[in-house]
């Protein structure tokens, strides 16, 4: 097994030369051509100080760049540093300076953002627009074929390829270092259970930058000479053209995605007909949206299970054989799941306890954060902070969130992340965030407020946290409180306000 990313790439191009790496807007390269444009980036990167470790951020949506952009970085044998194009300035300034990140790659639509940034991070020394022609660096500059043959510095399995920032519950993100054993024994763990082969052409419509999309839909093709189809942003109607026009045979989204491509007026099974199977992930999918969206376009839903922390995916329904409604499915190859107990001892089949995970999938750890990293691994095993059970099969079943997650469309958001911002209003004395169930995103953020003025509303709060917060995790409902339910010492109880949501 190639436990390197930038070693399956090369595979694929030499083993693939004619078969289509990607296709966008109308547009496609064969693997030869991506292989080649990778070697232009890497050593552009490499000409302009990039060097082994150095880490480079990955600030862009779904197009060529980002694919060009993650295997040059990792073929110079610097480290991806993705970041979602949506977040704030002050998130965007935490990610780049605890990374250390030496260059970003960006649409010159971040110029406002990034411009600023650049005179508080010693560390960053160079901006990549992909679209600019007017910067210190361009990407043409960038992919421009090198007068010399380049050649990438030794890359190990061990060595580190990306850092994924979660958020934490502290409100700080946390980088998870994953290295390119983890991600590239996990793209092999899945394609053999999914039977991944160079026939299949996915579409990439999850955002590249997450970590379900860089694995379902780039690093598993990419090793197995299969089409990336790449759609810029979420349309149902787009998504539902594009499978028709491009013969796709696999489709991965989050439930929300499910859940709103179901709802497109007049289209039936024949849109789908070339598609094999469907994996959702991100969320927990309603098993009565699975049933209703099998039933009208007569294709499987493989739902699996994952986190940041192991690259992603620990279990999947597998294509062939049981497939339960309802559970996130078996251990994948070479990964094991097990529910325990406190004490970190293994509970008997159909208790609920905490799920942990061991394998080759799992992280190094949390960047500069032993204390988190030592929490969150013992023994080889990482402790998932989600409780769930197993049935007598290994099926696994998400039973809740240990933690108080809340997963907007797929998208993780921590209630103190948002809590803190609310907390910077000079009106608001006392705040609670939970999540709501919500038909389309599966939850929305809901925030509970205790005020010392009584005119303030929603809006002006909506307002004041807009800047501060990306989008998917502003509050989309605000109730005002005169007390917020507390334990013996004081703390706030989120669970209590979750349970009078769902009696409601």
């Amino acid at each position: 097994m190639v436990l390197n990313l930038n070693e399956n790439l090369k595979n694929s191009a030499a083993r693939f030369p004619s078969n289509i790496a990607y296709t966008f807007m109308n547009q496609s390269k064969t693997y030869a051509e991506l292989d080649k444009l990778v070697d232009c980036a890497a050593s552009g990167l490499s000409a302009a100080g990039i060097t082994k470790g150095d880490r480079v951020a990955l600030m862009l949506g779904n197009c060529p760049e980002f694919v060009i952009g993650f295997f040059g970085i990792l073929r110079a044998g610097a480290v991806v540093v993705p970041i979602n194009p949506a977040y704030t300035s002050g998130e965007i300034s935490y990610i780049l300076s605890n990374s250390q990140a030496k260059a970003v790659i960006a649409h010159s639509s971040l110029e406002e953002t990034i411009s600023p940034l650049r005179e508080k991070l010693e560390n960053l020394k160079m901006v990549i627009y992909t679209d600019s022609i007017e910067s210190e660096w361009t990407w043409e500059c960038l992919i421009q074929e090198p007068s010399e043959i380049f050649e990438s510095p030794s890359i190990e399995g061990e060595d580190l390829a990306v850092i994924l920032y979660t958020s934490g519950t502290t409100g700080k993100p946390k980088g998870a270092m994953l290295s390119h054993r983890n991600m590239a024994s996990n793209a092999a763990s899945v394609s053999q259970l999914a039977e991944f082969t160079e026939e299949d052409r996915i579409i990439a419509v999850l955002p590249m930058f997450h970590v379900f999309c860089m694995a379902t839909c780039i690093n598993i093709p990419i090793a197995c000479g299969a089409a990336i189809v790449i759609v810029p942003k979420f349309s149902p109607t787009e998504v539902i053209n594009t499978i028709r026009r491009e013969k796709a045979t696999l489709f991965a989204g989050v439930p929300t995605m499910f859940s709103f491509l179901l709802q497109v007026p007049g289209a039936t099974a024949e849109d789908f007909s070339t598609i094999r199977a469907c994996f959702s992930g991100g969320a927990s999918i309603p098993v009565e949206l699975l049933h209703r969206f099998e039933e009208k376009y007569k294709v499987h839903v493989l739902e699996g299970y994952g986190l940041s922390e192991t690259a992603p995916v620990t279990a999947f329904n597998p294509l062939r054989g049981t497939r339960k409604p309802g559970s996130v499915g078996i251990d994948i190859p070479d990964v094991k799941n097990k529910v325990v107990d406190p004490n970190g001892m293994e509970v008997p089949r159909g208790e609920i306890g905490e799920l942990i995970v061991k394998g080759p999938n799992v992280m190094m750890g949390y960047l500069g954060m032993p204390e988190a990293t030592s929490s969150a691994l013992k023994d080889g095993w990482f402790y998932t902070g989600d409780l769930a059970r197993m049935d007598e099969e290994g099926y696994i079943y998400i039973v809740d969130r240990k933690k108080d997650m809340i997963i907007v469309g797929g998208y993780n958001v921590y209630p103190r992340e948002v809590e803190e911002v609310l907390y910077q209003h000079p009106a608001i004395v006392e705040t609670a965030v939970v999540g709501v169930t919500d038909k389309e995103y599966g939850e929305i953020v809901k925030a509970f407020v205790i005020s010392n003025d009584e005119s303030i509303t929603m809006v002006d709060i909506l307002h004041f946290c807009q800047d501060k917060l990306a989008k998917y995790k502003l509050p989309k409902q605000v109730e005002f409180m005169k007390e917020l339910p507390k334990n013996s010492t004081g703390k706030i109880l989120r669970r209590a306000l979750r349970v009078e949501q769902v009696e409601v």
